[in-house]
């Protein structure tokens, strides 16, 4: 399966929790906690400027969503999380494999 995610705080951090970045409208360090869990989990993944993919079994990456969440919960009061996953039993290699489709698809029209 893929998934993508992106999560983010929002509201003002805990008490003694870390900023949320060095700009007032910016969560870039908090994003950077979250990514930092992903990349460190091993599995294939890829980061845009709006969300980050993720591709494995679906116990271990959905673990791995959580505990991006969680790395993002000292940044402020509240989280939010938008995910979208596309679930195709059998089938590994994808984060890359759907865009070598895409783009041979685009040569050839």
């Amino acid at each position: 399966m893929i998934v993508a995610f992106s999560v983010s705080p929002s509201g003002s951090a805990h008490d003694g929790g870390p900023s949320a970045g060095s700009e007032p409208d910016s969560v870039h360090t908090a994003v950077a906690a979250a990514v930092k869990v992903v990349r460190d989990s091993g599995l294939p993944n890829r980061t845009s400027s709006m969300f980050t993919e993720i591709e494995g079994e679906w116990d271990e990456v959905f673990a791995v969503v959580k505990k991006a969440t969680e790395a993002v919960a000292p940044f402020g009061s509240r989280v939010s999380l938008v995910l979208k996953a596309d679930i195709r039993p059998g089938r590994t290699g994808e984060l890359d494999g759907k865009v070598e489709r895409l783009e041979r698809a685009l040569d050839e029209a």
